[in-house]
Protein backbone atom coordinates (compact mmCIF):
# COMPACT_ATOMS: atom_id res chain seq x y z
CA UNK A 1 0.00 0.00 0.00
CA UNK A 2 1.38 3.39 -0.95
CA UNK A 3 2.08 5.76 1.90
CA UNK A 4 0.17 8.98 2.33
CA UNK A 5 2.60 11.87 2.77
CA UNK A 6 1.90 14.72 5.18
CA UNK A 7 1.74 17.12 2.22
CA UNK A 8 -0.79 14.96 0.39
CA UNK A 9 -2.89 14.50 3.52
CA UNK A 10 -2.86 18.26 4.09
CA UNK A 11 -3.94 18.83 0.49
CA UNK A 12 -6.80 16.33 0.85
CA UNK A 13 -8.06 17.87 4.10
CA UNK A 14 -7.80 21.42 2.76
CA UNK A 15 -9.66 20.36 -0.38
CA UNK A 16 -12.35 18.65 1.71
CA UNK A 17 -12.83 21.80 3.78
CA UNK A 18 -13.19 24.00 0.71
CA UNK A 19 -15.60 21.55 -0.92
CA UNK A 20 -17.73 21.42 2.24
CA UNK A 21 -18.00 25.22 2.30
CA UNK A 22 -18.75 25.54 -1.41
CA UNK A 23 -21.21 22.61 -1.46
CA UNK A 24 -23.26 24.05 1.39
CA UNK A 25 -23.34 27.47 -0.26
CA UNK A 26 -24.43 26.00 -3.61
CA UNK A 27 -26.70 23.44 -1.88
CA UNK A 28 -25.06 20.56 -3.72
CA UNK A 29 -24.40 17.08 -2.27
CA UNK A 30 -21.07 17.17 -0.46
CA UNK A 31 -20.08 13.72 -1.75
CA UNK A 32 -20.51 14.82 -5.38
CA UNK A 33 -18.31 17.86 -4.78
CA UNK A 34 -15.62 15.66 -3.26
CA UNK A 35 -15.58 13.32 -6.25
CA UNK A 36 -15.32 16.28 -8.63
CA UNK A 37 -12.42 17.62 -6.55
CA UNK A 38 -10.82 14.17 -6.60
CA UNK A 39 -11.06 14.04 -10.39
CA UNK A 40 -9.35 17.44 -10.61
CA UNK A 41 -6.64 16.36 -8.17
CA UNK A 42 -6.25 13.09 -10.04
CA UNK A 43 -4.71 14.96 -12.96
CA UNK A 44 -2.05 16.45 -10.69
CA UNK A 45 0.85 13.95 -10.44
CA UNK A 46 1.54 12.62 -6.97
CA UNK A 47 -1.39 14.23 -5.19
CA UNK A 48 -3.68 11.21 -4.78
CA UNK A 49 -1.27 8.34 -4.21
CA UNK A 50 -3.23 5.88 -2.11
CA UNK A 51 -4.68 2.88 -3.97
CA UNK A 52 -8.40 2.45 -3.51
CA UNK A 53 -8.06 -1.09 -2.21
CA UNK A 54 -10.41 -3.29 -0.23
CA UNK A 55 -7.94 -3.34 2.67
CA UNK A 56 -7.69 0.44 2.81
CA UNK A 57 -11.45 0.95 2.81
CA UNK A 58 -12.18 -1.90 5.21
CA UNK A 59 -9.44 -1.28 7.75
CA UNK A 60 -9.28 2.52 7.78
CA UNK A 61 -12.35 4.29 6.44
CA UNK A 62 -15.38 2.04 6.89
CA UNK A 63 -15.34 1.43 10.69
CA UNK A 64 -15.73 5.10 11.72
CA UNK A 65 -18.51 5.66 9.19
CA UNK A 66 -20.49 2.63 10.34
CA UNK A 67 -19.88 3.28 14.03
CA UNK A 68 -20.87 6.94 13.86
CA UNK A 69 -24.08 6.11 11.98
CA UNK A 70 -24.96 3.36 14.47
CA UNK A 71 -24.41 5.70 17.43
CA UNK A 72 -27.29 7.86 16.22
CA UNK A 73 -29.77 5.03 15.58
CA UNK A 74 -32.40 4.53 18.27
CA UNK A 75 -32.71 0.82 19.02
CA UNK A 76 -36.51 0.81 19.30
CA UNK A 77 -36.91 2.31 15.83
CA UNK A 78 -34.23 0.05 14.37
CA UNK A 79 -35.80 -3.06 15.96
CA UNK A 80 -39.34 -2.23 14.83
CA UNK A 81 -38.19 -1.85 11.21
CA UNK A 82 -35.67 -4.71 11.28
CA UNK A 83 -37.96 -7.17 9.42
CA UNK A 84 -38.22 -4.68 6.55
CA UNK A 85 -34.51 -3.85 6.35
CA UNK A 86 -33.49 -7.51 6.73
CA UNK A 87 -35.86 -8.49 3.91
CA UNK A 88 -34.39 -5.84 1.62
CA UNK A 89 -30.80 -6.42 2.73
CA UNK A 90 -30.61 -10.20 2.34
CA UNK A 91 -33.20 -11.58 -0.14
CA UNK A 92 -33.10 -8.18 -1.85
CA UNK A 93 -29.37 -8.36 -2.53
CA UNK A 94 -29.74 -11.95 -3.81
CA UNK A 95 -32.52 -10.96 -6.23
CA UNK A 96 -30.59 -7.94 -7.53
CA UNK A 97 -27.37 -9.94 -7.91
CA UNK A 98 -29.10 -12.72 -9.88
CA UNK A 99 -30.83 -10.20 -12.17
CA UNK A 100 -27.59 -8.34 -12.91
CA UNK A 101 -25.55 -11.53 -13.37
CA UNK A 102 -28.09 -13.04 -15.77
CA UNK A 103 -28.24 -9.83 -17.78
CA UNK A 104 -24.46 -9.47 -18.07
CA UNK A 105 -24.14 -13.09 -19.21
CA UNK A 106 -27.02 -13.04 -21.70
CA UNK A 107 -26.58 -9.53 -23.08
CA UNK A 108 -22.79 -9.05 -22.99
CA UNK A 109 -21.60 -12.64 -23.17
CA UNK A 110 -19.65 -12.60 -19.92
CA UNK A 111 -18.91 -15.97 -18.35
CA UNK A 112 -21.32 -17.02 -15.62
CA UNK A 113 -18.56 -16.68 -13.02
CA UNK A 114 -17.53 -13.19 -14.14
CA UNK A 115 -21.15 -12.07 -14.40
CA UNK A 116 -21.89 -13.50 -10.95
CA UNK A 117 -18.92 -11.67 -9.42
CA UNK A 118 -20.13 -8.39 -10.89
CA UNK A 119 -23.73 -9.05 -9.82
CA UNK A 120 -22.71 -9.68 -6.21
CA UNK A 121 -20.27 -6.79 -5.79
CA UNK A 122 -22.65 -4.25 -7.34
CA UNK A 123 -25.89 -5.49 -5.74
CA UNK A 124 -25.33 -4.19 -2.21
CA UNK A 125 -25.86 -0.49 -1.66
CA UNK A 126 -22.81 1.27 -0.28
CA UNK A 127 -23.08 2.61 3.28
CA UNK A 128 -20.39 5.22 2.62
CA UNK A 129 -22.31 6.78 -0.28
CA UNK A 130 -25.77 6.34 1.24
CA UNK A 131 -24.85 7.76 4.65
CA UNK A 132 -23.05 10.72 3.08
CA UNK A 133 -25.96 11.53 0.78
CA UNK A 134 -28.81 11.14 3.23
CA UNK A 135 -27.07 12.83 6.17
CA UNK A 136 -27.33 16.10 4.24
CA UNK A 137 -31.03 15.68 3.47
CA UNK A 138 -33.79 16.46 5.91
CA UNK A 139 -36.14 13.58 5.17
CA UNK A 140 -38.85 11.78 7.08
CA UNK A 141 -37.37 9.70 9.94
CA UNK A 142 -38.66 6.28 8.92
CA UNK A 143 -37.47 6.70 5.34
CA UNK A 144 -34.04 7.77 6.54
CA UNK A 145 -33.87 4.77 8.87
CA UNK A 146 -34.91 2.31 6.14
CA UNK A 147 -32.42 3.62 3.58
CA UNK A 148 -29.49 3.86 5.97
CA UNK A 149 -30.19 0.62 7.87
CA UNK A 150 -30.47 -1.38 4.65
CA UNK A 151 -27.13 -0.07 3.44
CA UNK A 152 -25.55 -1.08 6.76
CA UNK A 153 -27.03 -4.59 6.73
CA UNK A 154 -26.71 -5.69 3.13
CA UNK A 155 -22.92 -5.95 3.29
CA UNK A 156 -23.44 -9.32 4.99
CA UNK A 157 -25.26 -10.79 2.02
CA UNK A 158 -22.73 -9.40 -0.46
CA UNK A 159 -19.81 -10.68 1.64
CA UNK A 160 -21.24 -14.20 1.69
CA UNK A 161 -21.84 -14.20 -2.06
CA UNK A 162 -18.41 -12.79 -2.84
CA UNK A 163 -16.69 -15.30 -0.56
CA UNK A 164 -18.53 -18.23 -2.14
CA UNK A 165 -17.59 -17.07 -5.64
CA UNK A 166 -13.94 -16.70 -4.62
CA UNK A 167 -14.04 -20.31 -3.37
CA UNK A 168 -15.64 -21.50 -6.63
CA UNK A 169 -13.00 -19.63 -8.64
CA UNK A 170 -10.36 -21.49 -6.58
CA UNK A 171 -11.96 -24.83 -7.43
CA UNK A 172 -14.20 -25.47 -4.42
CA UNK A 173 -17.75 -26.81 -4.73
CA UNK A 174 -20.59 -24.66 -3.37
CA UNK A 175 -23.15 -26.94 -1.73
CA UNK A 176 -26.39 -25.63 -0.17
CA UNK A 177 -25.09 -26.64 3.27
CA UNK A 178 -21.82 -24.78 2.71
CA UNK A 179 -23.69 -21.67 1.55
CA UNK A 180 -26.03 -21.77 4.58
CA UNK A 181 -23.12 -22.20 6.99
CA UNK A 182 -21.19 -19.38 5.33
CA UNK A 183 -24.22 -17.09 5.70
CA UNK A 184 -24.71 -17.93 9.39
CA UNK A 185 -21.00 -17.58 10.14
CA UNK A 186 -20.73 -14.23 8.36
CA UNK A 187 -23.90 -12.61 9.70
CA UNK A 188 -24.42 -14.16 13.14
CA UNK A 189 -20.68 -14.24 13.79
CA UNK A 190 -20.31 -10.56 12.97
CA UNK A 191 -23.17 -9.62 15.28
CA UNK A 192 -21.77 -11.78 18.09
CA UNK A 193 -18.27 -10.29 17.80
CA UNK A 194 -19.63 -6.74 17.81
CA UNK A 195 -21.77 -7.44 20.89
CA UNK A 196 -18.91 -9.12 22.78
CA UNK A 197 -16.34 -6.40 22.06
CA UNK A 198 -18.75 -3.56 22.88
CA UNK A 199 -19.95 -5.22 26.10
CA UNK A 200 -16.39 -5.75 27.33
CA UNK A 201 -15.35 -2.17 26.59
CA UNK A 202 -18.51 -0.68 28.09
CA UNK A 203 -17.74 -2.54 31.31
CA UNK A 204 -14.32 -0.90 31.38
CA UNK A 205 -15.72 2.52 30.40
CA UNK A 206 -18.08 2.35 33.37
CA UNK A 207 -15.06 2.52 35.68
CA UNK A 208 -13.97 5.99 34.55
CA UNK A 209 -15.38 9.44 33.87
CA UNK A 210 -12.42 10.63 31.81
CA UNK A 211 -13.91 11.53 28.43
CA UNK A 212 -10.58 11.00 26.66
CA UNK A 213 -10.38 7.43 27.95
CA UNK A 214 -14.01 6.83 27.00
CA UNK A 215 -13.42 8.12 23.46
CA UNK A 216 -10.40 5.81 23.21
CA UNK A 217 -12.49 2.83 24.33
CA UNK A 218 -15.18 3.56 21.73
CA UNK A 219 -12.43 3.76 19.10
CA UNK A 220 -11.26 0.30 20.13
CA UNK A 221 -14.87 -0.90 19.98
CA UNK A 222 -15.31 0.42 16.43
CA UNK A 223 -12.06 -0.82 14.93
CA UNK A 224 -11.58 -3.84 17.17
CA UNK A 225 -14.98 -5.36 16.42
CA UNK A 226 -14.52 -4.73 12.71
CA UNK A 227 -11.01 -6.17 12.42
CA UNK A 228 -11.67 -9.20 14.63
CA UNK A 229 -14.79 -10.10 12.62
CA UNK A 230 -13.03 -9.66 9.27
CA UNK A 231 -10.05 -11.70 10.48
CA UNK A 232 -12.35 -14.67 11.10
CA UNK A 233 -14.28 -14.29 7.83
CA UNK A 234 -17.30 -12.62 9.43
CA UNK A 235 -18.98 -9.34 8.52
CA UNK A 236 -17.00 -6.44 9.90
CA UNK A 237 -19.79 -4.03 8.97
CA UNK A 238 -22.33 -5.96 11.06
CA UNK A 239 -19.85 -6.23 13.93
CA UNK A 240 -19.23 -2.49 14.04
CA UNK A 241 -22.93 -1.76 13.52
CA UNK A 242 -23.74 -3.94 16.54
CA UNK A 243 -21.02 -2.31 18.63
CA UNK A 244 -22.26 1.16 17.69
CA UNK A 245 -25.87 0.28 18.50
CA UNK A 246 -24.84 -1.00 21.93
CA UNK A 247 -22.72 2.06 22.73
CA UNK A 248 -25.39 4.45 21.47
CA UNK A 249 -28.29 2.77 23.26
CA UNK A 250 -26.87 0.92 26.27
CA UNK A 251 -23.72 2.99 26.82
CA UNK A 252 -25.60 6.25 27.27
CA UNK A 253 -27.52 4.74 30.18
CA UNK A 254 -24.54 4.69 32.49
CA UNK A 255 -21.36 3.14 31.09
CA UNK A 256 -20.49 6.33 29.17
CA UNK A 257 -20.53 9.23 31.62
CA UNK A 258 -22.97 12.10 30.92
CA UNK A 259 -20.05 14.52 30.59
CA UNK A 260 -18.39 12.33 27.94
CA UNK A 261 -21.42 11.84 25.69
CA UNK A 262 -21.12 15.14 23.80
CA UNK A 263 -17.35 14.60 23.43
CA UNK A 264 -17.85 11.06 22.07
CA UNK A 265 -20.49 12.19 19.56
CA UNK A 266 -18.35 15.14 18.41
CA UNK A 267 -15.29 12.93 17.98
CA UNK A 268 -17.14 10.38 15.86
CA UNK A 269 -18.84 13.06 13.78
CA UNK A 270 -15.41 14.43 12.94
CA UNK A 271 -13.97 10.95 12.28
CA UNK A 272 -16.82 10.23 9.86
CA UNK A 273 -16.24 13.60 8.15
CA UNK A 274 -12.56 12.75 7.63
CA UNK A 275 -13.29 9.25 6.34
CA UNK A 276 -16.00 10.44 3.97
CA UNK A 277 -13.81 13.23 2.65
CA UNK A 278 -10.81 11.07 1.85
CA UNK A 279 -12.85 8.16 0.41
CA UNK A 280 -14.77 10.31 -2.07
CA UNK A 281 -11.69 12.29 -3.11
CA UNK A 282 -9.88 8.99 -3.75
CA UNK A 283 -12.84 7.70 -5.76
CA UNK A 284 -12.62 10.85 -7.88
CA UNK A 285 -8.88 10.45 -8.27
CA UNK A 286 -9.32 6.92 -9.56
CA UNK A 287 -12.29 7.84 -11.76
CA UNK A 288 -10.01 10.38 -13.48
CA UNK A 289 -7.70 7.62 -14.67
CA UNK A 290 -10.24 5.11 -15.92
CA UNK A 291 -10.00 4.15 -19.62
CA UNK A 292 -12.51 5.54 -22.09
CA UNK A 293 -14.23 2.14 -21.93
CA UNK A 294 -16.07 3.55 -18.94
CA UNK A 295 -18.28 5.35 -21.48
CA UNK A 296 -18.83 2.25 -23.64
CA UNK A 297 -22.22 0.73 -24.42
CA UNK A 298 -21.49 -2.14 -22.06
CA UNK A 299 -21.39 0.34 -19.19
CA UNK A 300 -24.82 1.66 -20.17
CA UNK A 301 -26.15 -1.91 -20.21
CA UNK A 302 -24.67 -2.54 -16.76
CA UNK A 303 -26.21 0.65 -15.33
CA UNK A 304 -29.62 -0.30 -16.73
CA UNK A 305 -29.32 -3.80 -15.27
CA UNK A 306 -28.30 -2.49 -11.85
CA UNK A 307 -31.36 -0.23 -11.77
CA UNK A 308 -33.56 -3.08 -12.99
CA UNK A 309 -32.16 -5.38 -10.31
CA UNK A 310 -32.99 -2.76 -7.70
CA UNK A 311 -36.55 -2.47 -9.02
CA UNK A 312 -37.00 -6.26 -8.93
CA UNK A 313 -35.71 -6.37 -5.36
CA UNK A 314 -37.61 -3.46 -3.82
CA UNK A 315 -41.14 -3.46 -5.22
CA UNK A 316 -42.00 -7.20 -4.99
CA UNK A 317 -40.49 -7.58 -1.50
CA UNK A 318 -42.25 -4.47 -0.22
CA UNK A 319 -45.50 -5.78 -1.73
CA UNK A 320 -45.23 -8.76 0.64
CA UNK A 321 -45.48 -6.31 3.54
CA UNK A 322 -48.60 -4.50 2.32
CA UNK A 323 -51.04 -6.52 4.51
CA UNK A 324 -48.94 -5.90 7.63
CA UNK A 325 -48.24 -3.01 9.98
CA UNK A 326 -44.79 -2.78 8.39
CA UNK A 327 -46.19 -1.63 5.05
CA UNK A 328 -43.75 0.61 3.18
CA UNK A 329 -45.18 3.74 1.55
CA UNK A 330 -44.92 3.56 -2.26
CA UNK A 331 -43.06 6.88 -2.29
CA UNK A 332 -40.55 5.37 0.15
CA UNK A 333 -40.08 2.49 -2.28
CA UNK A 334 -39.31 4.91 -5.12
CA UNK A 335 -36.63 6.54 -2.96
CA UNK A 336 -35.20 3.14 -1.96
CA UNK A 337 -34.81 2.29 -5.66
CA UNK A 338 -33.25 5.57 -6.76
CA UNK A 339 -31.36 6.09 -3.48
CA UNK A 340 -29.62 2.72 -3.62
CA UNK A 341 -26.24 4.33 -4.28
CA UNK A 342 -23.07 2.41 -5.09
CA UNK A 343 -19.60 3.54 -4.16
CA UNK A 344 -16.37 2.52 -2.51
CA UNK A 345 -17.46 -0.98 -1.42
CA UNK A 346 -18.20 -2.02 -5.00
CA UNK A 347 -14.88 -0.62 -6.17
CA UNK A 348 -12.97 -2.26 -3.33
CA UNK A 349 -14.49 -5.66 -4.10
CA UNK A 350 -13.85 -5.21 -7.84
CA UNK A 351 -10.19 -4.45 -7.16
CA UNK A 352 -10.03 -7.57 -4.92
CA UNK A 353 -11.19 -9.92 -7.71
CA UNK A 354 -9.00 -12.96 -8.49
CA UNK A 355 -6.21 -11.98 -10.87
CA UNK A 356 -6.93 -14.88 -13.25
CA UNK A 357 -10.61 -14.02 -13.74
CA UNK A 358 -11.04 -13.43 -17.53
CA UNK A 359 -13.41 -10.47 -17.13
CA UNK A 360 -11.49 -8.84 -14.26
CA UNK A 361 -10.47 -5.73 -16.23
CA UNK A 362 -13.94 -5.29 -17.71
CA UNK A 363 -15.57 -5.71 -14.29
CA UNK A 364 -13.37 -3.01 -12.75
CA UNK A 365 -14.06 -0.51 -15.55
CA UNK A 366 -17.78 -1.28 -15.50
CA UNK A 367 -17.92 -0.95 -11.70
CA UNK A 368 -16.33 2.50 -11.95
CA UNK A 369 -18.94 3.45 -14.57
CA UNK A 370 -21.83 2.34 -12.34
CA UNK A 371 -20.35 4.18 -9.35
CA UNK A 372 -19.88 7.35 -11.42
CA UNK A 373 -23.53 7.18 -12.54
CA UNK A 374 -24.63 6.50 -8.97
CA UNK A 375 -22.77 9.47 -7.50
CA UNK A 376 -23.30 12.05 -10.23
CA UNK A 377 -26.75 11.20 -11.58
CA UNK A 378 -28.51 9.57 -8.63
CA UNK A 379 -26.63 11.55 -5.99
CA UNK A 380 -27.22 14.92 -7.63
CA UNK A 381 -30.91 14.29 -8.26
CA UNK A 382 -31.76 12.84 -4.83
CA UNK A 383 -32.55 16.19 -3.14
CA UNK A 384 -34.86 17.13 -6.02
CA UNK A 385 -36.41 13.65 -6.00
CA UNK A 386 -37.07 13.76 -2.24
CA UNK A 387 -38.74 17.15 -2.60
CA UNK A 388 -40.75 15.97 -5.63
CA UNK A 389 -42.04 13.00 -3.63
CA UNK A 390 -43.04 15.32 -0.77
CA UNK A 391 -40.83 13.46 1.69
CA UNK A 392 -38.83 16.26 3.24
CA UNK A 393 -39.00 16.16 7.04
CA UNK A 394 -40.81 19.50 7.24
CA UNK A 395 -43.59 18.00 5.11
CA UNK A 396 -44.00 15.02 7.40
CA UNK A 397 -47.49 14.68 8.73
Amino acid sequence: MAELSITTLGMLLFTASLVAMISRRLRLPYSVGLVVAGIALGFLPGVVELPLSRDLIFTVFLPPLIFQAALEIEWRHFRSNLPVTALLAFPGVAIAAVAVAAGMHLLLGWSWLGAAFFGVLIAATDPVSVLAAFKEMKIQPRLSLLVESESLLNDGAAAVGFGILVSIAAGAEATPLAIAWSFVWTVAGGIAVGAAVAAALLLIAGKTEDHLVEITLTTIAAYGSFLIAENFGMSGVLATLTAGLLVGNVGWKGAISPNARSHVLAFWEYAAFLANSIVFILIGGHEAHQPLGIFAGSSAVAIALVLLGRVLAIYPLCALLNPTALKVDLRFQHVLVWGGLRGSLALALALALPQDLPERGAIIVTAFAVVAFSIFVQGLTMPWFIKKMGLAAKEAG
